[in-house]
């Protein structure tokens, strides 16, 4: 799969950022949480996007520890209607972070309370470089991942997904509508973890790198 600028997406381009929680068993394990029996559909505002093209990545740290979450992202190109299948929806893919304030978010869950401060602050939606989308069957030849310094960390694959892309899809757009500009963030394997002032991250996908940025920590 090509990297090629008719399938890239600008972030001016962005409208709904949609993000599913506890998408793989061993993730929502290492976390103690129980898995959802339907999709966990959370969103980000579009203002939290910021691609990872080499640059210092200023994330907050004074409201506790920031974790990391490599995620599969699709691109929508096309108005959904219902009964479309995933391959007339999709433009393209990558692979981002849904980075998290997982102390603020263990205190809002705790409290009953919505997720938006843990995980909608700015720069918190990242996203490599868009490859071209050609089909749901070739997503699952390859696996994804995140390296830290040159050491993985996680590694997934679309195959183990609890709800697969065509139960997200018709989930979230007979729900809240689907249309070009939205983006799809899938949910994360297990491995996540705190990052830390100048960590190097790269995201990868079937073993080619899509960006890379360098944590900076801010009050």
């Amino acid at each position: 799969m090509s990297i090629n600028a008719r399938h890239s997406l600008a972030l001016d381009a962005i409208r709904n950022i949609y993000c599913v929680g506890r998408n793989y068993r061993l993730h929502a394990a290492e976390l103690g949480n129980e898995v959802p029996t339907s999709p966990m559909i959370f969103t980000k505002p579009s203002h939290s996007a910021v691609e990872m093209n080499g640059n210092d990545l200023l994330v907050p740290s004074s409201q506790g520890s920031v974790h990391y979450e490599a995620e599969l992202v699709f691109a929508v190109g096309n108005t959904y209607e219902a009964g479309m299948s995933c391959d007339d929806l999709f433009s393209s893919f990558t692979v981002g972070l849904d980075l998290t304030l997982r102390d603020v978010q263990d205190r809002l869950k705790a409290k009953g309370h919505p997720w938006l401060a843990a995980k909608g602050f700015r720069n918190s939606a990242t996203l490599g470089r868009w490859l071209e989308f050609r089909s749901v069957a070739a997503m699952a030849d390859h696996d994804f991942g995140l390296t830290i310094n040159g050491l993985e960390v996680q590694r997934g694959n679309a195959n183990d997904m609890v709800f697969d892309l065509q139960k997200i899809v018709d989930h979230v757009g007979g729900a809240y509508g689907l249309g070009a500009g939205d983006l799809l963030f899938t949910g994360t394997p297990a491995g996540v973890g705190a990052l830390s002032e100048g960590d190097r991250v790269e995201v990868w996908w079937n073993e080619s790198d899509l960006g890379s940025l360098t944590v900076k920590l801010q009050g």
